[in-house]
């Protein structure tokens, strides 16, 4: 489907969405919900459930065409439905709050005895929401599914300033509440070549000797 054929048919979804019943924003919420498990849970599945015949770009690839799915499913929806020509960064921060709803990570609040420990020892009433690492991945991959659609780069709404900003937000009061850190390894860099390397200690000098000169 490319760039073209989607907004077509949002066009024509549109006039009818407005008519959309509860039982289908319910299916909706359902279907959103089972993505985002799937979402959350890709790393640990793809482990147990890939056979060594099946490629992992092809589990990026379906999941993508499903975060995707979803996606236009959830314009379709928008009061007032909106296309995904007029989608801004700030309809992406909209779709990324909605998802909170089905979130399954536990982030503990400033004023909860667990703040900042990463086991707690109990449970506590503190909300569920998205990790940071699903939205980050699922950004990853409706931005490259935008693009792949007939998108243009520089309107990517996925890759809006905003939408990063968020995301590190994200990513720092998780990092707090949770009492984990999300900072990559820093890895030792080679020696450089233009640099001058050390050199080896010259040798020992031989010892005098005792004989006498005549």
């Amino acid at each position: 489907m490319n760039f073209q054929e989607f907004e077509s048919n949002n066009n024509n979804n549109n006039r009818s969405s407005i008519s959309t019943t509860t039982a289908t924003n319910n299916n909706l919420m359902m279907m959103t919900s089972m993505t985002m498990a799937m979402t959350s849970s890709s790393s640990a599945s793809s482990s147990s459930t890939s056979s060594p015949s099946t490629p992992s770009s092809s589990r990026y690839e379906n999941q993508k065409r499903r975060d995707w799915n979803t996606f236009g499913q959830y314009l379709r929806n928008h009061r007032p439905p909106l296309s995904l020509s007029r989608c801004s960064g700030a309809h992406v921060l909209e779709f990324l709050r909605y998802l909170d709803q089905f979130g399954k990570t536990k982030v503990h609040t400033q004023m909860c005895p667990f703040f900042g420990h990463p086991n707690p020892p109990a449970p506590c009433p503190c909300p569920l929401r998205q990790a940071w690492g699903s939205l980050d991945a699922l950004i990853g991959r409706l931005r490259a599914a935008f693009e792949e659609n007939g998108g243009k780069p520089e309107a990517n709404p996925f890759g809006a300033r905003a939408v990063r900003l968020y995301l590190r937000e994200i990513r720092d009061s998780q990092a707090k509440a949770r009492g984990i850190s999300y900072e990559k390894k820093k890895r030792k860099r080679p020696p450089s070549h233009g640099q001058p390397q050390a050199q080896p200690p010259p040798p020992p000098l031989p010892p005098p000797s005792n004989e006498s000169n005549h």
